[in-house]
């Protein structure tokens, strides 16, 4: 998890603005394109522990598969929660910038510029 990439869909405007970001001061991250190639359960949780948060808190809870899975029951297992991104990504808050170890959800897209010397 120490390399510079972005997870990144290119229809999400805040993920647009974040890579447009990046771009301007001269980087170039490894671009994740995770609606395409949805990030294993242990991807997930990897991202998980670099952005030092729950698994709740990286779930969008606004998309259908939120409300069809179930997923607003506080009973279920953060197993259950990553299980979930990673079968149905679109529940994956987006864009999630990895830089030197560390993460940031990127909303606002200028939170990306926090891991940055």
């Amino acid at each position: 998890m120490n390399g510079t990439r972005l997870y990144h869909n290119r229809r999400c405007s805040k993920s647009r603005g974040a890579l447009e970001l990046l771009h301007e001061r001269g980087i170039e991250p490894e671009i994740v394109a995770y609606l395409d190639s949805p990030p294993s359960p242990a991807d997930i949780q990897a991202l998980l522990d670099a952005l030092r948060l729950p698994a709740r808190q990286l779930l969008r809870s606004g998309e259908e598969d939120y409300k069809a899975l179930g997923l607003a029951d506080e009973s279920l297992p953060e197993s259950a929660l990553i299980d979930a991104m990673s079968t149905h990504p679109r529940l994956i808050e987006r864009p999630i910038f990895v830089h030197g170890g560390r993460a940031v959800i990127g909303r606002p897209p200028e939170r990306v510029l926090e891991l940055l010397p």
